[in-house]
């Protein structure tokens, strides 16, 4: 393939897009990579992160590219988000990311823009292969222990989710104040890109990976799954005490919504009307259950066994939404005291002891208990009559339609 082909350049200037190479310390492959990439496109930038050995050097045989650096390691979070940044202040509105490792291969980059001619302003996440040949075990689990995070965040699946070879809509990522620094930033900014209703897709990529004994990685295992841990801990908070709620009240007050939520309860007819109810019941019962935090990281993968319908059990969940959160709190208390045959609330400072708190949290767990079972149980009750009456009345319709367009046929 001959440098700079043209038909590949064009593609990056007709979306207005250029290559991110964040780099730290990988003299030995950066060369290769950047004359790989320069056969697809001109519109190359590098993010030097602080390296310490001859990377500079290295950049100097290649004018032609956009460099960024500085003197002390930040992270490779902080990289991208400095390239991000750049990107955007150059006027671009999309970024290809790849590794200056080695790992990724530049024939994978015009599929990435092609793919975004599919889904427009999507952010594009390059899905590896990782059951090949020299995969560390770690990277796979770590892989399917993040898909499952980021999907109890968003909603979106992905079959990889710590791939870095990826696309970035930069335009819309560059104002955004982020959090992290370090190899979390690439959870952090796709998390909150869904968050911001940006399409986050995959597509599949190629990979290399040298034997062990070859392979330069700056991942510290202990500190960055720590920090990978606790940022997932920050994400799935915020996603149930704001993002989830804020996005029920969006959609109530859509009729787009309002056609979704028809669409979860009254179609599917291969589904049956015990199974939309009890996919409601469970819901309801979920959202109510004193498990406060865990609601939906307990319920989805009991969803997914019990073979519900997860739309239903996630509109019927969020009938314990912020602020709603808080009358479902007091009412358990209230039922739990009544069931306990105990005094009420604790309403002054002067009457709160050690065996009062006690008291009040068994009360608590108790009533919040009770009032999910009775609740979850009145729920599918009154879904599966409403189902029954609904779809039997439809299907009596759409008879009476068939019936009609057969005697029209006749005539």
């Amino acid at each position: 393939m001959p440098n700079n082909s043209p038909a590949y350049e064009s593609l990056f200037q007709q979306h207005n897009a250029c290559v991110l190479i964040p780099t730290y310390n990988n003299a030995g492959t950066l060369a290769d990579v950047l004359r790989s990439v320069l056969e697809y496109t001109t519109a190359v930038m590098v993010v030097n992160d602080g390296s310490t050995d001859n990377t500079a050097e290295i950049l100097k045989d290649f004018p032609q590219i956009h460099v960024v650096q500085y003197a002390v390691n930040k992270g490779k979070g902080f990289a991208l988000r400095t390239g991000i940044k750049e990107a955007a202040a150059l006027g671009y509105d999309f970024a290809v990311v790849m590794d200056s490792d080695g790992q990724h291969y530049a024939k994978d980059l015009p599929a990435f823009l092609e793919k975004l001619d599919e889904v427009p302003g999507a952010f594009i996440v390059g899905a590896r292969n990782l059951n090949q040949e020299n995969v560390p075990q770690k990277s796979s689990f770590g892989n399917k222990f993040s898909n499952f995070w980021y999907w109890i965040e968003t909603g979106i699946k992905l079959p990889d989710t710590q791939s870095g070879y990826r696309l970035y809509p930069v335009k819309k990522l560059a104002e955004k104040k982020y959090f992290t620094r370090k190899y979390e930033f690439e959870i952090e900014v796709m998390v909150r890109a869904a968050w911001s209703g940006i399409p986050v897709i995959a597509m599949p990529v190629s990979v290399y990976y040298p034997p062990a004994d070859e392979r330069v990685s700056h991942f510290r295992p202990f500190k960055d799954f720590t920090r990978i841990s606790i940022l997932n801990t920050f994400l799935v908070l915020i996603a149930f005490l704001y993002i989830k709620p804020r996005d029920f009240i969006r959609l109530l007050f859509n009729k787009e919504g309002w056609r979704k939520i028809f669409k979860a309860i009254f179609i599917h007819p291969e589904e049956s009307n015990t199974r939309k109810a009890a996919s409601v019941g469970f819901g309801v019962f979920m959202g109510i259950v004193p498990v406060w935090g865990f609601q939906l990281a307990i319920g989805i993968p009991l969803s997914i066994l019990f073979r519900l319908n997860k739309a239903l059990f996630l509109l019927a969940a969020n009938i314990s939404i912020f602020p709603i959160t808080t009358f479902w709190f007091m009412a358990s208390i209230v039922t739990g005291n009544w069931l306990l045959g105990n005094e009420g609330l604790i309403l002054s400072w002067r009457d709160l002891s050690l065996a009062r708190v006690k008291q009040e949290g068994l009360a608590f767990f108790l009533g919040g208990s009770v009032l999910a079972i009775t609740l979850g149980i009145v729920s599918f009750l009154l879904t599966y009559v409403v189902l029954t009456v609904f779809r039997k009345s439809k299907i009596k319709s759409q008879k009476a339609e068939v019936e009609a367009l057969r005697e029209k046929l006749k005539v």
